[in-house]
């Protein structure tokens, strides 16, 4: 019989998964909302600066490799608490835009279509499954719990990586239709 968790950590576990559900169910509900609030012309430059916060994201995931297999854990562990920060500020950002802009339909015809739209649902699904690994792989480093957090980002790095990446190629293939 599996020993219980001690109550710490069983609530941790429940914030974690609350937060990776309402998170996504959240983003969710603001893509479907039909009333947009002014905030101004400038809200529309945010997708530019999403493109360079999931660049820098992708950047720092594999700093932050490259920091681990050199045993380097202070650096390691500051790169990627950087890019955790940046993932979240990409996603107030994102949410932002979201709240004051209509989305930007794809333009691209012939075999760049299937193409966009793949690498656009992958990303999307990937980013809903991400945050349960991100949380979990951040709290574990962050509480000593090496081990966990080593069989947690065995999966959590590929996929984040994943999504920050096809994050910015998305952001690329749309660029020439967003309107100023």
């Amino acid at each position: 019989m599996e020993a219980l968790k001690p109550v710490q950590e069983q609530k941790n576990n429940r914030v974690i998964t609350i937060l990776s559900i309402a998170i996504p169910v959240a983003v969710a509900v603001i893509l479907g909302i039909r009333q947009k609030i002014d905030l101004g012309s400038w809200t529309t430059y945010l997708p530019h600066i999403n493109g360079i916060i999931n660049s820098i994201t992708s950047v720092l995931l594999l700093v932050g490799l490259y920091f681990i297999r050199q045993k380097n854990i202070v650096a390691h562990k500051r790169t990627m608490l950087a890019a955790f920060t940046f993932g979240s500020l990409f996603l107030v950002s994102y949410v932002l835009y979201h709240l004051t802009n209509e989305s930007t339909p794809f333009g691209g015809e012939g075999w760049v279509r299937p193409i966009y739209y793949f690498l656009l649902v992958s990303h999307i699904v990937l980013s809903i499954v991400v945050v349960w690994f991100v949380l979990r792989a951040v709290y574990f480093a962050l509480s000593g719990q090496i081990i966990k957090h080593k069989q947690t980002v065995k999966y959590a790095f590929p996929i984040w990586l994943y999504v920050s990446v096809t994050g910015v190629i998305v952001y690329l293939m749309i660029r020439p239709y967003y309107i100023h």
